[in-house]
C-alpha cells in the first residue's frame, strides 16, 4: 500500500451522503436546549478524517467542512476548559442559555423551560430527536449518536429509549436508512446505525421501524470486485457492504451483525483487514489493494473493535494495537490524522475504548486523563484541542469512553447464565471430565463411533462440542474439537467432516450441514467457510421445491434433502437464520411450522406417520424463539406448554428409551425459553439428571435402563441441564491456543484420566497472540505513555449524557418473553 505525499490532497470516494437521506443544500445549525457552544469567537475549522465526519449537507460526493456560527456573547464562560479535573455535570433544569451549533431539539413554545415536554404547532414531545436549526426534519445521524451516548452512561436510559422508539417508527426507519424506497438498496451505513440502537436499547434489529436490518445487510454484501462479470449497483470491492463508501460504516454493519447474533459474511469482515496500512493502523475510506493508505486513531480504534468481536483476526488486531501505542502522542492523546501533532477528543475517545477493551488500560486512562483537562465547563468538547466551541459529535463518542464503553459492549447482549433453581443439580465440572478424557475423545478431538475403531461419529462429536460450550468448563478441549472438524482434520480412516455431511455431492444432509454450521456460528467461526464449505450457500441449495418419490430425499417444499426428522430440519433454519437469512430460510420456517400438532406438539419424523415427541417439540421450539413474529412466538408458547404436560413425577421426560436422560435435558432447554413460568418443572427436571449422573460424571441413558455412563447421553445431559439455548448457544475460544492436528488416529487409552485438559492460556505479545489478551497496563513496545496526573477511571460522562439524562421519558411497555437461558 502506498501513502499519500506531504501536501497531497485527500482522495474522496465519490458517493451520494451516506446516512442522511437528505438534498444537498446549505448545512443548517442545529438547536435545542442542550448548550454545546464555546467562547465569543470562532473555533478553528475541525479535522476529522474523511469517515468520522458527521453527516455532510453538501455537493454529492464531498464532504463539506463543518460550518460555524458567528460570535456570541457568552456570559457563562462555556469555552473555558475544565482543567484538572474528571467529565463534570452539565448546568441543570431551567437553566437559559441556548445558541449552540450542536444542540437537542426541547423546549417549550416560549422557550421558557427547556425541559418542557412539546413544542410549537403540535411538534412532538422533547428529546426525541435532533432537528437542525431552522428545519423541521430530524437528523436521524446524530440522534443516533445521542442513543449510544446515553445508553453507555445508562444501559436502562428512558432518554435513549425514547429517542430509539421515535427512530423505530417506520416513517423514519424508512427516511433514514431506505431512501431509495421499499424495493431499492437501503443506505448500509444508516442500517447498520440503526441496528447498533436497536441492540444498544433493548430492540430487535430484525424488526425495527418494520425492517429486518440485519437481513438487509447481509443481503447487500458485493458478491464481487468492479470489473468482475457484471456490475453490482453500489459495489466496488467484494465484501463491501453496498453503499458504505467508508470503513467505519463497514465496521459498523460488522459489530451490528455480530451484536444481533449473525456472523457476518467473511469477505464482509476481511474486507476490513485489507484496510490496514504498513503501519498497522486503519484507513478511514475504503481503499482497494494498493491504494492510498494514511491511518487515523479513530478508524484504526473502530475496526480494532470490529476485528476483536468478529475472532480469528488476531494478527491484524495486534498489529492495530501496537500502532496506537505508538501514535499517543506526548499529551497522551490521540491525532485526528497523522500529519497532525495535537490532540483531538474524539480520536482520542475512540483509540481508549479500543485499547481499554484489548486490556492496555494504562494507555487507555492516560488518554482519559487528557480528555479531562480539555472539557469545557459546559461538560462538552470540541473537534481539536485548540477548538473553543462544544460540539456534539466528539461529545457524544468521548461519552462512551468515559464509561468505559464502546459499540461492542454496547451493543453485545449481556444475558448471564440462567440461574439454577435450587436443589439438586449435575456436577458439570465432572460432567466435563467425562466428556473430556482422551479415552473418549480421541487425541482430544473426536468420539469413535465404537472403540478402537478409528471410525469418527462426527455427530455426536458436535453433540460434545455443544456439551463444552455451554458448560464452558474447558474451552482448551473445546477448540482442539472445532480446530480438528474445520482445519481439515481426519480420522483414523482418513474421513473428514464434510464425508459426513456429504456437502457438494448428491446426497448432501441438511440436518448434518446445519449441525456443522451451527458449530460455527457457535463459537465465532465462519459458516461460510467452515471446514473449507460455505455450508449456509449448501443450505439454500438443499431447500426442497418439492416433493421427490426418492426416499428420504425431500418430503415436502421446504424440506431440507434428506433431513428426515424435525431435528434435522431445525438445526438448519437455526444454523440460517443465525447467519442472518431468514428470508432464505422462510420455507423451511414454514415447513418446520407444519409440522406442529394441534396438541401444541411436534412428530418426530419427516416423510412418514410418527407421533408428538418431547425431542423434536423442544427443538423446534428453541428455532422458532429465534423469530419474532407473533405466529412464531405464538407456537413456541403451546409448544412449551405441552412439553411441561409430558413431564413425570419424577421429573424425567418420556423418550425412545424409556424414562431418558437425553429427553429431560432437552426439555429444560426448551422449558427454559420461559424460565419465570416453568421454574417448577425445569427444577425437577435438573434434579432428575443429577439422578442420573455416576461416580465417573457420566450419566445413564435413561432411569431402569442398562446403567452405566453412556457418551451420547452425557452430552446432552451436560449441555442441557445448562438450560441454554442451541439457538443462541455461545462460547468465545479467545484466550485458547491452538494444537497441532493429528494426521491419524490412535487407540483410546485404557484408563481414563479423572480431570479434565488444563486450559493453555496465551499472552500474546505486541506482534503476536490472541486478540483481546492483555498485555497488562501498557505492556509492551512503543507509546508516549505520558504521566498526565490522576488515573480517570471514574470519568462517568459527558455534557449529552449527564443533560439528557433529566428527560422526563417514560419507555412504552412491550411484552417479551423472559430468557434467561440465551447466552453461556
Amino acid at each position: 500500500m502506498t501513502r499519500q505525499a506531504v501536501g497531497e490532497p485527500r482522495p474522496r470516494p465519490h458517493r451520494a451522503p451516506s446516512g442522511t437521506g437528505r438534498r444537498a443544500g446549505p448545512r443548517r445549525r442545529r438547536r435545542n436546549v442542550l448548550r454545546l457552544k464555546g467562547r465569543n469567537e470562532r473555533s478553528p475549522r475541525p479535522r476529522l478524517p474523511p469517515a468520522h465526519r458527521p453527516p455532510p449537507r453538501g455537493e454529492p460526493g464531498l464532504r463539506p467542512a463543518l460550518s460555524h456560527p458567528g460570535p456570541r456573547a457568552d456570559r457563562r464562560g462555556g469555552g473555558r476548559r475544565a482543567r484538572g479535573r474528571a467529565l463534570g455535570v452539565v448546568r441543570g433544569r431551567g437553566e437559559d442559555d441556548r445558541g449552540g451549533e450542536e444542540v437537542l431539539r426541547g423546549g417549550d413554545s416560549r422557550g421558557e423551560n427547556p425541559w418542557a415536554v412539546g413544542g410549537p404547532g403540535g411538534e412532538p414531545a422533547a428529546g426525541e430527536r435532533v432537528v437542525d436549526e431552522g428545519a423541521t426534519a430530524p437528523n436521524h445521524f446524530f440522534t443516533t449518536e445521542v442513543v449510544f451516548a446515553l445508553a453507555a452512561a445508562d444501559a436502562k436510559s428512558p432518554a435513549a429509549r425514547k429517542a430509539a422508539d421515535f427512530l423505530a417508527t417506520p416513517a423514519q426507519t424508512d427516511a433514514y436508512a431506505y431512501p431509495a424506497g421499499k424495493d431499492g438498496i437501503p443506505d448500509a451505513t444508516a442500517a447498520a446505525r440503526l441496528a447498533l440502537v436497536a441492540e444498544a436499547t433493548g430492540k430487535d434489529p430484525r424488526a425495527f421501524g418494520g425492517r429486518d436490518l440485519l437481513g438487509d445487510l447481509v443481503k447487500y454484501v458485493c458478491p464481487r470486485d468492479i470489473g468482475v462479470g457484471d456490475p453490482v449497483e453500489g459495489c466496488l470491492t467484494k465484501g463491501d457492504f453496498r453503499t458504505t463508501g467508508q470503513s467505519d460504516a463497514q465496521a459498523m454493519a460488522v459489530i451490528a451483525l455480530l451484536g444481533g447474533g449473525v456472523t457476518p459474511p467473511a469477505d464482509a469482515v476481511n474486507r476490513l483487514t485489507a484496510l490496514q496500512c504498513e503501519d498497522g493502523g486503519f484507513t478511514g475510506v475504503l481503499i482497494r489493494s494498493g491504494g492510498w493508505c494514511d491511518s487515523d486513531a479513530n478508524s484504526t480504534g473502530l475496526i480494532t473493535l470490529a476485528l476483536k468481536r468478529a475472532g480469528g483476526h488476531d494478527a491484524a488486531v495486534q498489529k492495530a494495537r501496537a500502532y496506537l501505542k505508538k501514535s499517543q502522542l506526548p499529551t497522551a492523546a490521540w491525532p485526528s490524522a497523522s500529519s497532525m501533532t495535537t490532540g483531538s477528543p474524539a480520536s482520542t475517545a475512540w483509540a481508549v475504548q479500543a485499547l481499554r477493551a484489548l486490556g492496555d488500560d494504562a494507555f487507555a486512562d492516560a488518554g482519559l486523563s487528557w480528555l479531562s483537562r480539555h472539557q469545557f465547563l459546559g461538560a462538552g468538547f470540541g473537534f481539536e484541542e485548540d477548538d473553543t466551541e462544544s460540539r456534539l459529535f466528539p461529545t457524544s463518542t468521548v461519552a462512551l469512553a468515559g464509561a468505559k464503553s464502546d459499540l461492542v459492549t454496547l451493543t453485545t447482549k449481556k444475558v448471564d447464565p440462567p440461574t439454577p433453581p435450587a436443589g439438586a443439580a449435575p456436577d458439570l465440572v465432572k460432567g466435563t471430565a467425562y466428556l473430556t478424557d482422551r479415552g473418549r475423545l480421541v487425541q482430544g478431538r473426536y468420539y469413535e463411533s465404537g472403540p478402537g475403531t478409528g471410525f469418527a461419529d462426527y455427530g455426536l462429536t458436535i453433540d460434545g462440542a455443544y456439551a463444552l460450550a455451554a458448560t464452558g468448563k474447558d474451552n482448551t478441549a473445546l477448540r482442539g474439537i472445532v480446530d480438528f472438524l474445520d482445519k481439515g482434520g481426519k480420522d483414523g480412516k482418513g474421513r473428514g467432516i464434510h464425508d459426513w455431511t456429504l456437502i457438494g455431492t448428491k446426497y448432501a444432509a441438511g440436518g448434518s450441514i446445519g449441525k456443522t454450521a451451527l458449530l460455527a456460528e457457535a463459537v465465532g467461526r465462519d459458516p461460510r467457510a467452515f471446514g473449507g464449505q460455505d455450508l449456509i450457500a449448501a443450505l439454500a441449495k438443499g431447500t426442497c421445491t418439492a416433493r421427490t418419490e426418492t426416499a428420504g430425499q425431500c418430503a415436502a417444499k421446504g424440506n431440507y434433502t434428506y433431513a428426515t426428522s424435525v431435528f434435522s430440519q431445525s438445526l438448519g433454519v437455526m444454523a440460517q437464520v443465525r447467519a442472518g437469512e431468514t428470508a432464505a430460510a422462510a420455507e423451511p420456517i414454514a415447513y418446520l411450522k407444519s409440522l406442529q400438532d394441534p396438541s401444541g406438539g411436534w412428530v418426530s419424523l419427516i416423510g412418514e406417520p410418527s407421533g408428538t415427541e418431547v425431542d423434536s417439540t423442544a427443538m423446534a421450539a428453541m428455532t422458532l424463539d429465534l423469530l419474532p413474529d407473533a405466529g412464531s412466538q405464538a407456537a413456541v408458547d403451546k409448544g412449551l406448554a405441552w412439553l411441561a404436560g409430558r413431564q413425570k413425577e419424577d421429573g424425567g421426560f418420556p423418550g425412545a428409551s424409556g424414562n431418558s436422560v437425553n429427553s429431560a435435558a432437552l426439555a429444560v432447554q426448551g422449558l427454559s425459553l420461559d424460565s419465570s413460568k416453568y421454574a417448577v418443572q425445569i427444577a425437577r427436571a435438573r434434579a432428575f439428571l443429577a439422578s442420573r449422573q455416576n461416580g465417573d460424571g457420566g450419566f445413564d441413558i435413561a432411569k431402569g435402563g442398562q446403567p452405566g455412563s453412556d457418551v451420547r447421553a452425557s452430552t446432552q445431559a451436560l449441555g442441557g441441564t445448562t438450560g441454554i439455548s442451541f439457538g443462541t448457544l455461545a462460547r468465545s475460544l479467545e484466550g485458547t491456543a491452538p494444537e497441532p492436528l493429528p494426521s491419524t488416529s490412535v487407540l483410546p487409552s485404557a484408563s481414563p484420566s479423572a480431570s479434565p485438559t488444563a486450559p493453555v492460556i496465551v499472552t500474546p505479545g505486541e506482534d503476536a497472540g490472541a486478540a483481546g489478551s492483555s498485555g497488562g497496563s501498557g505492556s509492551g513496545g512503543g507509546g508516549a505513555l505520558a504521566s498526565t496526573g490522576p488515573r480517570v477511571g471514574g470519568l462517568a460522562a459527558a455534557a449529552l449524557v449527564l443533560a439528557l439524562g433529566g428527560w422526563g421519558l417514560t419507555r412504552a411497555a412491550k411484552r417479551r418473553r423472559e430468557n434467561t437461558g440465551s447466552r453461556a
